[in-house]
């Protein structure tokens, strides 16, 4: 009895020495750019440089714009499957799963070949067109992880009985998706949000082969000429991945909270 009850803390114990000592010498490595003793100054030379600068808000803004759209298309798209056509949630996994299959370096090739300068739609003819195709390549990269989480939503509410409770006052399918459906959802929409953001911040292929500035190919060429930085970079994108963690457990709490005040 007591061997069964110390094998799950010993496996809990192993996994958290497996990722936090690394993190823990990572972030001592970063603090030791001043010879002999500890200080910041990793921290304060990426956070100063403009590049840096430049490159995370350029990817947040591109993060934002690929969550927009991949909301309000994943939203709609799961609502109606759940609603209408279930026969058709196969294909539609599917068909969402392809860019994991898929390697991102093709899928940008057969973008440069479709969208070049020369091509009927030429995207990649300036500076705001290839911007517009690079957020339309994240939303597809990032498809996988918004449908799957806001399908999962979707399945723990009941959509038939809050559709037809919706027409029964009169609502419209307008008012049905965007003022009962999302918020019964916005937990699943939270969580997709931030696995999309962590994609685009961190993604390397189609930016690079799009030459555009964001923070991926940042990350690349500070690790290949520096040695703190890196490190101070990693830690610093590991704190956002656990800020927005706790965000989305901040929104959950949050929703089971009203839901039972409502109730």
């Amino acid at each position: 009895m007591k061997s069964s009850k110390l094998g799950p803390w010993v496996a809990i114990i192993i996994g958290m020495l497996y990722f936090i000592v690394p993190l823990i010498a990572t972030f001592e490595f970063s603090l030791r750019m001043r010879k002999g003793e500890y200080s910041m100054d990793a921290y304060q030379v990426v956070i100063g440089d403009p590049r840096f600068q430049a490159s995370f808000l350029y990817s947040t803004g591109q993060a934002l714009a690929t969550i927009l759209v991949g909301v309000l298309l994943v939203v709609p798209t799961s609502y109606w499957i759940q609603l209408r056509l279930p026969k058709l949630r196969g294909i539609v996994e599917f068909l969402t799963l392809l860019p994991l299959v898929i390697p991102a370096i093709c899928l940008v090739f057969g973008y440069l070949r479709l969208y070049n300068s020369s091509s009927w739609l030429p995207m990649t003819g300036s500076d705001r067109t290839t911007d517009i195709l690079l957020m339309f390549s994240y939303v597809a990269l990032a498809m996988p992880y918004m449908y799957r989480a806001v399908d999962t939503g979707m399945r723990a509410i009941d959509v038939r009985t809050l559709t037809e409770a919706a027409e029964s006052l009169g609502a419209k399918w307008p008012t049905i998706l965007f003022r009962v459906i999302f918020p019964n959802v916005r937990v699943a929409i939270l969580s997709g949000a931030f696995l999309t953001f962590a994609t685009v911040i961190g993604e390397f292929t189609m930016a690079s082969l799009l030459d555009r500035p964001v923070f991926g190919p940042y990350l690349q060429l500070i690790g290949a000429n520096r040695a703190y930085e890196p490190a101070a970079l990693a830690v610093m994108a590991f704190a956002i991945t656990w800020a927005c963690m706790g965000v989305i457990q901040l929104f959950g709490r949050s929703a089971r909270g009203s839901t039972i005040g409502a109730i």
